[in-house]
């Protein structure tokens, strides 16, 4: 009798549990991996530093899908789709042996992330971007960039200045940020905002209506972006890099934009489109600056990998190379009538050469370091040096006009206006100063960080404050 009970209770309580399964919704199956979203920004992110285009290590790259599925120096497969246990990149990001890991220079992956990674090659290793051969960085969906902080502690470098045509306003760029600038008094007119985290070029349209930029995360990605200076909002984003993006340029019309970047790549886009017209890829090493002739058919280069170089700008062929400086190429420009290009570098020179044959036509030394910005126009040189100052020279014949001296460390970027004939320059010590060209004053100077007070003058406020109330 006692075994019925017991039988009776067990059967009650199995059909029970079924009655209670068959109530309950049935579990689903976990979405499937998507690369471009759940493993690409891993890639980027955590990886693409060490196993970018230049010197990858173990010979492995992560720039592009297609480098990605291919081996390393070891040979053995990187990714085999289906199959985790015989995928090398899965096997090192969630190696125990730290001295194997990788990344090796930074936090590992997180449990959760590798995880995603090994299913993703559980479930095919399958690729949903447009093509296999693009950046990596070019895949990943744009999110929007942090703000920058409401007030500076400190100043940042200025790494890229930009005067508007009409000469009324000046660029420049800071942290995850694009300030306006009023360059006859130093006043703040505006921040544009959903900027990557540093930028290194700023060129506004020949009719003052867009503002390009070139920025990014050194080692990780790059961008090139249109904004609306007038609003300060994000038009478009026109490319992602690999790398950092370096520099922009627009071309007479105004209707294409050349940018150049750490990925070795020189790219030119049509403005009203956005579409990328054309990838050049010709230098062995990052790509620092680029520059138009006066009728938008020749672009020069700037490279560290010791050339400039001079390229068709409708087909993108390599017309000559320029290897006169030995060192590091930082800035180009043509002349006004683009019969001579002169660029700057590591040397501490400035060279001026012909387009025709890539012969040397003279050059400008005397610096005392290397020279990085260079600006051609109303008949002026103008340059700039770690040396801590800015050159004026007169074009036709390479003579001295004035230095413009006084910030405190390297003077790295240079803004001209021919309207106005006023000089911007910009230092690592957060400094912008704009000069007269006609008698080298000084016009204004200030620190391009909204709300950074130095400490004399923090100091100061509330001593000033406090004598205020002592007087009424």
């Amino acid at each position: 009798m006692r075994t019925c009970v017991l039988l009776s209770t067990v059967v009650v309580l199995l059909v029970g549990c079924s009655i209670a399964s068959a109530d309950e919704p049935a579990p689903q199956a976990a979405a499937p991996v998507v690369f471009s979203k759940d493993v690409a920004p891993l890639l980027v992110g955590k990886c693409l530093a060490c196993h970018g285009a230049t010197d990858p290590k173990g010979e492995y790259q992560l720039t592009t899908f297609e480098m990605l599925m291919k081996p390393g120096a070891s040979s053995t497969p990187s990714i085999n789709p289906g199959k985790p246990d015989e995928s090398e990149l899965l096997r090192l990001i969630s190696s125990d042996d730290k001295d194997e890991r990788m990344p090796k220079e930074g936090d590992p992956l997180s449990a959760a992330q590798v995880a995603a990674v090994k299913r993703w090659i559980e479930e095919g290793a399958k690729f949903d971007g447009p093509d296999p051969k693009a950046a990596l960085a070019s895949i990943v969906p744009k999110l929007p960039h942090p703000d920058p902080p409401e007030s500076y502690r400190m100043p940042v470098p200025i790494t890229a200045l930009a005067f508007a045509p009409s000469g009324q306003e000046l660029a420049a760029g800071g942290y995850r940020e694009v300030t306006i600038w009023n360059p006859a008094t130093g006043a703040l007119v505006r921040r544009i905002k959903n900027v990557p985290q540093r930028t290194l070029g700023l060129a506004y349209s020949p009719d003052g209506a867009l503002l390009a930029a070139a920025g990014g995360l050194p080692g990780q990605s790059g961008e090139v972006t249109l904004y609306d200076p007038a609003k300060g909002t994000l038009l478009k984003q026109l490319g992602a890099m690999a790398d950092v993006a370096w520099g922009v340029a627009f071309n007479p019309a105004g209707n294409r934009l050349a940018a150049c970047g750490a990925d070795r790549s020189i790219r030119i886009y049509d403005v009203a489109t956005g579409k990328e017209e054309r990838v050049i890829e010709d230098h062995a090493d990052w790509v620092m600056a680029v520059a138009w002739n006066h009728d938008g058919t020749r672009l020069a280069s700037a490279s560290r990998d010791k050339t400039s170089k001079l390229f068709d700008a409708a087909t993108g062929e390599s017309l000559v190379t320029y290897p006169g400086h030995g060192e590091q190429v930082y800035g180009a420009a043509f002349n006004a009538d683009s019969s001579q290009v002169l660029t700057t570098g590591r040397d501490k020179k400035v060279h001026v050469w012909k387009p025709a044959d890539a012969g040397k036509i003279g050059e400008i030394a005397g610096f005392g370091q290397e020279v990085y910005d260079i600006v051609v126009a109303g008949g002026q040189i103008f340059c700039c040096s770690a040396d801590k100052t800015a050159r004026q020279f007169e074009a036709a014949e390479r003579k001295p006009v004035r230095n413009y001296e006084g910030h405190a460390d390297w003077v790295y970027s240079l803004a001209y206006n021919d309207a106005t004939k006023r000089l911007a320059t910009g230092s690592f010590d957060g400094e912008v100063r704009v000069w007269n060209t006609a008698d080298g004053a000084l016009v204004t100077s200030f620190k391009a960080a909204p709300g950074y007070a130095p400490p004399a003058q923090a100091a100061a406020a509330p001593q000033a404050a406090a004598g205020q109330a002592a007087a009424k």
